[in-house]
């Protein structure tokens, strides 16, 4: 009974709180939907200080990445473009620490939960790519 819930619930994400994004391997990509999502992590640095920070993630259906051209689990290095508005952003899948680049998102691994950062930023109308250090800051305020 839990699993139908959720299994609705996920539904409903998708349907009302995603927006289409390509996941790209190398040369192959798709279109998925995913729903926009933030994980908070700290970083020690060995020397006693602690890092703060927050990559920007991105719920998947694992079933529609699994049964893409993709067809395998996410992977560092792997990309996602979102598009939104005027502007194409790039992020790229990336380790939170010594965990892999993803997660289940719910327990009956129906979402994946993909951990990206910014690597550059473009504006559909042809102006100059941002550097991944300019738009991260932005990037991470907006969440």
């Amino acid at each position: 009974m839990l699993q139908r819930g959720q299994a609705w619930l996920s539904q409903k994400l998708t349907q009302h709180a995603s927006r289409l994004v390509t996941y790209q391997r190398d040369e192959l990509s798709v279109e998925l939907s995913a729903t926009i999502g933030k994980s908070e992590y700290e970083q020690d640095d060995g020397e006693g200080i602690i890092t703060r920070a927050q990559v920007r993630d991105f719920l998947i259906n694992t079933k529609d990445l699994l049964s893409s051209v993709i067809g395998t689990w996410p992977r560092r290095g792997d990309r996602i473009i979102e598009t939104d508005g005027e502007i194409t952003f790039v992020y790229e899948l990336m380790s939170i620490g010594n965990e892999p680049p993803w997660r289940y998102s719910d327990p009956f691994r129906i979402k994946l939960r993909i951990h990206t950062k910014l690597v550059s930023q473009e504006s559909v109308v042809g102006s100059p790519e941002v550097s991944a250090t300019e738009g991260t800051n932005e990037a991470i305020e907006d969440l």
